[in-house]
């Protein structure tokens, strides 16, 4: 079946990963730099991304991550890693757990295989497309909530501190802050939570493998723009994404479109 070998290669570098971050660093007891950009890096972010590189490449694959240099060779590669070898790096160094190591595949534009590993809650979301979706290795599947009603919806915790979210005050539905946007896929993904989406931009690295992951699920996607769903494009950002179950997005674009 295809993208059973690169499965199992995702598999074993988040695994490695996640011995390197558990045996050398102790989440809130970190020191943080600030980037150019004004994010926090540690330690933890440069050696996990050394180490996914080491691993994840073969041959003409390229190489699109945070902690890299965009090296736009990538764009004359028809298959692609996405990666952000720590993703809710604030939440890292906050000791929340609601950080993770986020894997994604790109073949051709689509996000077609990933998995994102949460070190602090010891869980393992792997998919790819044809094989579905497995939590620490049993199936799993998307929510069959048929209404946005008593959902539980994840939104990024920086735009729920920044009141970027007052507009869904009293939906009805549970609006949960949480970190990683990756992990709040993986979640959607694996059936944790009924849906996600995020008011502000974000970069492929952000989300390529949490969409591989809810569209390998059977989920649905929608992002600022048709041009958006695509990745390993030369400006690699989004303006917005919405990841939630066919059955749920019609009420979630009615939503947003009021509330928004």
């Amino acid at each position: 079946m295809p993208y059973t070998d690169e499965l199992q290669r995702i598999q074993t570098a988040l695994a490695e990963a996640q011995a390197l971050v558990t045996e050398r660093f102790t989440p809130g007891e970190v020191d943080a730099r600030k980037k150019s950009g004004g994010d926090p890096v540690t330690e933890a972010d440069t050696q996990i991304d050394t180490l996914l590189k080491r691993l994840l490449p073969r041959g003409e694959e390229g190489w699109l991550s945070e902690e890299t240099i965009d090296d736009k060779t990538r764009l004359d590669s028809r298959r692609v890693w996405v990666v952000d070898p720590l993703d809710g790096t604030k939440e890292f160094v906050m000791g929340l757990p609601e950080w993770s190591i986020s894997v994604g595949l790109v073949e051709d534009g689509e996000a077609v295989a990933g998995g994102i590993c949460n070190p602090a809650t010891g869980e393992t979301i792997l998919g790819a497309r044809g094989h579905g979706v497995t939590l620490n290795g049993q199936p799993v599947s998307l929510s069959q909530r048929p209404r946005l009603e008593g959902a539980e919806v994840l939104a990024s915790r920086s735009e729920v501190t920044k009141g970027q979210w007052k507009g869904w005050d009293g939906a009805p539905y549970t609006i949960r802050a949480m970190g990683s946007v990756a992990y709040k896929l993986g979640r959607v993904a694996a059936g944790l939570s009924d849906a996600t989406w995020t008011l502000v931009p974000k970069h492929e690295w952000d989300v390529a493998a949490g969409v591989a992951l809810v569209l390998a699920a059977g989920g649905k996607i929608v992002a600022g723009t048709p041009e958006q769903e695509r990745f390993n494009r030369p400006h690699p950002k989004l303006t917005s994404l919405i990841a939630a179950p066919p059955q749920l997005m019609p009420e979630i674009l009615e939503e947003i479109a009021r509330r928004g």
